[in-house]
C-alpha cells in the first residue's frame, strides 16, 4: 500500500484518540524543566581541543533594512526556504576556547553579563557555559578579540567592570584599535549606531582594561597554531583566523558573513551591520571561494549552535552543511 498525506492524517487522529498505555495507573505530572542544558561543544584540530561556548541568541523583528540590497519578501522566502519562522531574525552568538596543550585561549567573549542591548536570560550565557565546561576564566592565557563589536568585546568585562580574565594578555587587531581609538573617527560619526560602537568600544578597553591590551598584526601567528587573517569590510580592522595542528584546520570565520541561510546562500546581499557592505560581500566571496575549494571546515560565530560547517559552491552562491555533532572528541 502507498502512503498517502490522508493515511497519514487518519493514523494521526487514531492516535490521538486511544491511549497509549491503558495498564498503567496515572501518576502525578512532573513539572516542565523549562531550560536549556549548559551549551558547549568540543572538537579536535590536530591535537589542539576546541570547545565552543554558547552565549545564547538574540530573536527580534525582522526589519526592512536587515539585508540592504534585499526586499524583506526576499529574505523572508529565504527564511522559509530554510524552514524557518517568518518575519524574525535569530541571531546565534559562539565564542570559542582553544586548548594547544601550552595555552589557554579564548577567541571573542560574546555580550557580556548585560546580554544584547540589555536583553537578559537568552544571550550573554557565555561565562556561565564557560564554568559549566569545566573552563576557569583565571587559567585563560590569552583573549583574543576579531573586532569591536558589542557581542564579541563585552564578555572581557564582568558585571562590575573588572577584567572578566584577570590573568589573560589581551590581544586587538591593531587595524581595529587604530581606528576605534581615533577621536578624529569618532567625531565623523553620523548614525546613533556607530557612535554607540564606538562610545562602547572605549567604555569597555578605556574604563574596564585601562587600554592594557596588545594590539596585533594580519599575516601572523599570534598565538601557537592561530593564525590572523585580514577579512575586511564588516569592520575596518575585522579579523578572522586559521587554527592549524599537524594535517588539520578550521576556518575561524568571525563575522564574514552573519546568518548562514541568508548570507552563504546569497553572497551578495548586505547586511545592515556591515560598516562597508560592498568590501564585505568581496571579503565574503574571496573566504568562500578559498575554504570551499579547500574543503576546509569554517567556525561560524552566527551560525547554529555549535557552529562548524562545510561551505561548497552552489551556483552564484553557496550552500553550507553543518558537521555531524560528534559524541566523542
Amino acid at each position: 500500500m502507498n502512503l498517502t498525506r490522508r493515511h497519514a492524517l487518519a493514523g494521526a487522529a487514531a492516535l490521538a484518540t486511544a491511549p497509549l498505555f491503558p495498564a498503567l495507573p496515572a501518576k502525578a505530572a512532573a513539572p516542565a524543566v523549562g531550560k536549556q542544558a549548559a551549551s558547549f561543544y568540543r572538537y579536535k584540530v590536530g591535537d589542539a581541543e576546541v570547545t565552543v561556548v554558547s552565549d545564547g541568541s538574540v530573536t527580534f523583528p525582522l526589519g526592512d533594512t536587515f539585508v540592504l540590497n534585499a526586499k524583506k519578501d526576499e529574505v523572508n522566502a529565504a527564511l522559509a526556504k530554510a524552514f524557518r519562522p517568518v518575519d524574525k531574525m535569530t541571531i546565534f552568538f559562539g565564542p570559542i576556547v582553544i586548548n594547544n596543550g601550552g595555552k589557554l585561549i579564548v577567541v571573542d567573549t560574546g555580550n557580556g553579563p548585560g546580554g544584547f542591548t540589555g536583553s537578559k536570560g537568552a544571550n550573554g550565557q557565555f561565562a556561565n557555559n564557560l564554568v559549566a565546561a569545566g573552563i576557569d576564566p583565571k587559567a585563560v592565557d590569552m583573549v583574543v578579540i576579531s573586532h569591536f563589536h558589542a557581542d564579541h568585546i563585552n564578555g572581557l568585562l564582568t558585571a562590575d567592570n573588572e577584567s572578566a580574565f584577570p590573568n589573560a594578555e589581551v590581544l586587538v587587531p591593531s587595524t581595529e584599535w587604530k581606528y576605534f581609538m581615533d577621536d578624529g573617527e569618532m567625531g565623523k560619526q553620523t548614525t546613533d549606531r556607530m557612535k554607540g560602537v564606538f562610545s562602547n568600544a572605549r567604555r569597555v578597553f578605556d574604563a574596564g582594561l585601562k587600554k592594557k591590551v596588545t594590539p596585533y598584526e594580519w599575516g601572523k601567528e599570534i598565538a601557537p597554531g592561530l593564525n590572523s587573517v585580514s577579512t575586511i569590510g564588516h569592520t575596518p580592522g575585522h579579523t578572522s583566523f586559521v587554527l592549524a595542528s599537524g594535517a588539520d584546520t578550521v576556518f575561524i570565520q568571525s563575522d564574514v558573513t552573519n546568518d548562514p541561510d541568508l548570507f552563504v546562500r546569497n553572497p551578495g546581499w548586505h547586511l545592515m551591520f556591515d560598516q562597508d557592505p560592498d568590501q564585505a560581500e568581496t571579503t565574503r566571496r574571496k573566504v568562500f571561494d578559498m575554504v570551499s575549494a579547500d574543503k576546509m571546515k569554517v567556525q561560524g560565530f552566527h551560525y547554529p549552535f555549535p557552529g562548524r560547517a562545510n561551505i561548497e559552491k552552489d551556483g552564484t552562491g553557496y550552500r553550507w552543511v553543518p558537521a555531524p555533532w560528534n559524541p566523542s572528541i
